[in-house]
């Protein structure tokens, strides 16, 4: 491959992508994924890099886990991971990687494939998990065109590159769909997720401020629930319910003359020394102050 290593102003070195791997030096390659494998001699594929080329990876074992932008992703037989150009990626130390991993060359295919198929849609997730019919035809679609790519003798070069820019069309239509319809899955998912846990925080806000115990209610890891919450609000779930006890607080000292200790006590907090602590974190003033400027 031609050395065309870069680094970036954050220190982390880009690789190109290796056209003297390709065979007949096609902006693209399907093979199988073995331990040891490098894009360049000198990136060592367990530190922390970028490619300019796309890369996706068919498992056929696992667990594997990757780090994509800086998120690890764990995967199994039959999931897909799909690290696009630009994305600062890790390989695991300790885990072999198996199955099948096609690499390929912004440029390779036409501006209206590109755009048909999400080739750069960077809000898609890296992390795909077909079901057992979809994985059936990616399998079905990838050996196809590892086996066009390894045909070499059958057509001249200009029409083998012609196939190959064809069924590798196929295969990427069927990995956007896969990406597109897996994302709308997922923000359904945030959303229910999302959902259940306002209506539960305001059932409950007076008496629980645990994150960990409204995921337990509702049957979330406690990731999922941050997840969720941070999509819907951009806030932690912890910041979600302090700002429902504020709201609640801040209402009851404006509406009703209830001493500052039963107020506290109201929104879950029975010693009146640790509401107003509370209070005063989050609003900047005292209840007594607060209530003041409304009076």
């Amino acid at each position: 491959m031609a050395d065309r290593t870069g680094q970036d102003g954050d220190g982390i070195r880009t690789y190109a992508f290796p056209v003297d791997r390709s065979v007949c030096g096609v902006g693209m390659q399907v093979g199988p994924m073995e331990p040891g494998r490098t894009w360049h001699e000198h990136a060592p594929l367990d530190r922390v890099h970028r490619i300019d080329f796309h890369v996706l990876m068919l498992f056929t074992g696992g667990p594997v886990t990757h780090m994509v932008d800086f998120a690890e992703y764990e995967m199994a037989d039959g999931d897909l991971l799909w690290i696009r150009p630009g994305q600062v990626h890790r390989f695991s130390r300790a885990s072999e990687y198996r199955g099948t991993v096609l690499t390929m060359q912004p440029g390779f295919l036409p501006r209206a494939t590109v755009e048909a198929t999400g080739l750069y849609r960077y809000d898609l997730p890296p992390l795909l998990h077909p079901d057992p019919a979809q994985l059936a035809a990616l399998r079905a679609a990838l050996a196809q065109l590892r086996r066009e790519y390894e045909d070499t003798t059958t057509l001249p070069l200009g029409l083998h590159t012609e196939v190959l820019r064809h069924a590798l069309t196929a295969f990427l239509v069927r990995l956007a769909y896969l990406a597109t319809s897996s994302a709308e899955a997922a923000r359904a998912q945030i959303d229910t997720t999302f959902t259940r846990f306002r209506d539960a925080v305001e059932k409950d806000f007076a008496t629980n401020h645990s994150v960990s115990a409204y995921a337990d209610a509702l049957g979330y890891s406690r990731r999922t629930l941050v997840r969720a919450v941070r999509a819907a609000t951009g806030e932690t779930p912890k910041g979600f319910i302090d700002k429902r006890v504020i709201l609640e607080a801040k209402r009851l000292l404006a509406h009703t003359d209830l001493p500052i200790g039963r107020v506290g006590a109201a929104v879950g907090f029975p010693d009146a020394a640790n509401f107003s602590k509370f209070f005063h974190q989050h609003t900047d003033t005292t209840p007594a102050a607060f209530r003041a400027e409304l009076r």
